[in-house]
């Protein structure tokens, strides 16, 4: 006669075994630390993608609108192009034609034109 053993009957008995030698039940897969090891990585691999060079772009960005002076030659984030005539506290004031002047933001200058 053949005998037919489940899975079922095969896990109760380790069951019963370990619990005969009164070790705990393993978890299968390596336990809690094999789920929270990858995630980890995932979170560095994230920060030195994605978080660390944004801060690095808005730190110079910062430094730029700090440094604007009269007569900078700059581009702002709509294309404009145009010649820093005033500074004021938050804005400034852009000549980009003749008689033709503009107040923007200071955070909209995107990039101040190297002479030459």
């Amino acid at each position: 006669m053949l005998k037919v053993r489940s899975p079922i009957l095969d896990m109760l008995c380790m069951i019963l075994a370990q619990a005969q030698t009164g070790s705990p039940p393993s978890i299968p897969g390596g336990g809690i630390g094999s789920f929270f090891v990858p995630l980890i990585f995932i979170f560095i691999i994230m920060y030195f993608v994605m978080i660390r060079p944004q801060k690095k772009r808005q730190q110079e960005q910062q430094k730029l609108v700090a440094s604007l002076k009269s007569g900078d030659r700059v581009v702002t984030s709509a294309g404009i192009h145009g010649l820093i005539a005033n500074v004021k506290e938050n804005t400034v004031l852009l000549k980009v034609a003749d008689n033709v002047k503009i107040e923007i933001d200071k955070s909209a200058v995107t990039n101040v034109m190297k002479e030459g």
